[in-house]
């Protein structure tokens, strides 16, 4: 995820006061690891996260400072975001920001600021989806740390975080929010994955291989139930007939996910709690919708992230972004 901070008024206070807070709250790695008073998996968790920078480094993500510090940061989040739907669509509604142009989230430090700002679109009619965030980035303006939220992920999901926001602090595009995050979301799946590998730990990487692979199921078989609203809502009126009928959608994507053949989550637990609602399928399609035309484009350069990332650059700098990466139809190679 990226966030800026630039707006205006309250928000803006809210989130320099929030970033202020984590930035002089930072200690710096090199020094926790020399300290013989850091408890041992704290170490082991700081250790695999230098580890991670430096792979990041050799396939040619920019790394710079970020992620030399960490904060011990309470709770299970250091951002809660809130997207919105507008009625009858799944498209997300946009927030226009200086710098980094239309995103389609809202972060807030403060959870219950969150809320507010999720019941007063709900009260203008809008879906609202509330995302917990652990690690976002600041685009290269800071140097971000690690917080605690993130080393609770587990090690392959931390990997692949840490990948994801560094993506960002090396290609990012103002206005092109779905490519933004769409690439990010590949590169981080797919680098860590590669990361285990070419670390010679081949149990990790089989493990992360199916971790990935589980979660891309999940994510096409959301975008399938996206898909099937989207035709609802163009195809009939507002009202109980399509309610009823988007109930029953509903019901048939959470069999579908009871069904998935998972071994990494419970397929069971996961239909029960999946987020199936408008603005949560929406962002769903702004992180994941282009995955598998990636997929292709890295298979295309051998599944080398190096070149992959080669061209990834040379594509940020065109006017269409996507269209320079995969081609005016959107497919890949």
């Amino acid at each position: 995820m990226a966030t800026s901070l630039g707006t205006s008024g309250c928000y803006l206070t809210h989130l320099a006061s929030g970033q202020w807070r984590l930035l002089r709250a930072r200690e710096p790695i090199e020094a926790l690891l020399a300290d013989p008073e850091t408890p041992d998996e704290l170490r082991s968790s700081l250790a695999f996260v230098e580890r991670a920078r430096v792979y990041a480094s050799e396939i040619g993500l920019e790394v710079d400072g970020q992620y030399t510090s960490y904060v011990s940061w309470p709770g299970d989040r250091v951002l809660t975001t809130v997207v919105a739907a507008r009625p009858g669509t799944v498209e997300l509604e946009p927030f226009w920001f200086p710098i980094v142009g239309s995103v389609p989230y809202k972060g807030y430090f403060d959870p219950e600021r969150a809320h507010r700002e999720a019941d007063r679109l709900s009260r203008e009619g809008r879906d609202v989806c509330l995302v917990p965030v652990r690690a976002f980035s600041t685009l290269g303006w800071f140097d971000d740390p690690v917080t605690t939220p993130m080393l609770g992920m587990g090690q392959g999901r931390l990997a692949e975080v840490l990948l994801h926001e560094l993506v960002h602090a090396t290609v990012y595009v103002p206005d092109h929010a779905e490519f933004n995050e769409g690439i990010a979301t590949f590169i981080g799946e797919e680098a860590s994955v590669r990361f285990f590998a070419d670390a010679g730990d081949a149990d990790a990487a089989v493990q992360r291989r199916r971790e990935v692979d589980e979660g891309r199921s999940i994510d096409a078989l959301m975008l399938a139930f996206r898909g099937d609203v989207a035709r609802l809502y163009a195809q009939t009126d507002p009202g109980p007939a399509r309610a009823a009928a988007r109930a029953q959608l509903e019901a048939r994507a959470r069999t579908a996910l009871a069904e998935l053949p998972l071994t990494t989550r419970d397929p069971a637990s996961l239909a029960e709690r999946a987020r199936l609602n408008d603005a949560c399928l929406a962002l769903v399609a702004t992180y994941t919708a282009d995955v598998p035309a990636y997929a292709a484009r890295f298979e295309a350069e051998d599944g080398d992230p190096v070149r992959f990332l080669a061209e990834l650059r040379r594509a940020a700098d065109a006017p269409d972004p996507r269209d320079a990466l995969l081609g005016p139809d959107g497919a890949g190679p």
